[in-house]
């Protein structure tokens, strides 16, 4: 993709390239899944789906390719939904995107201690200072792990975060889908 940084790691790569593809689509998108697979393995495992992928004249030997899996469901809470994947062995790691409504810490002393999860989102989506960011995070199986967080408010490739612990959480609940 043309803002991935040749630099980066496969993983920081792969995230980015997720990062400018969900942001394509436009904002007040579902969440995504991703199955990331080893682009070499790929090519030489299944070369009709690599050439689907525009990826059988890719010079690049490593690195990972994402793959978008079937809707996330909207009716079931995220964490619930992860904790019913598991991926088979081809999968080398995986990324989800997700849009959420956050809040500076300077707010945090502000949140009511007393307001169940329902309350509390719609305190949120009020607050003057709630910020909307799309986070794309990305979890190998060997642990490596990778974020991209980009802001709506400042919505252009060179405005977008990374680094691998920003949303510790949903990194975590990655990981678990490929626990044993």
């Amino acid at each position: 993709m043309s803002n991935t940084p040749m630099a980066a790691s496969p993983l920081t790569r792969a995230v980015l390239e997720i990062d400018e593809y969900v942001s394509g689509l436009g904002w007040d998108q579902p969440a995504r899944l991703f199955a990331l697979v080893d682009t070499a393995r790929l090519r030489a495992q299944e070369p009709s789906l690599a050439a689907q992928l525009g990826l059988e004249d890719e010079s690049e030997t490593t690195g990972l390719t994402p793959i978008e899996q079937d809707e996330v469901p909207t009716g079931k809470p995220l964490d619930e939904f992860l904790a019913t994947i598991a991926w088979p062995d081809a999968v080398t790691g995986c990324a989800l995107t997700v849009e959420r409504l956050m809040l500076p810490p300077s707010a945090e002393a502000q949140v009511p201690s007393d307001l169940d999860e329902a309350r509390l989102a719609e305190w949120v989506a009020r607050h003057p200072e709630r910020q909307e960011v799309r986070m794309t995070v990305a979890v190998l199986r060997d642990g490596s792990r990778e974020s991209a967080l980009r802001l709506r408010e400042k919505d252009t490739p060179t405005e977008v975060l990374t680094g691998p612990d920003l949303v510790p959480g949903l990194a975590d609940a990655l990981a678990a889908t490929f626990a044993d």
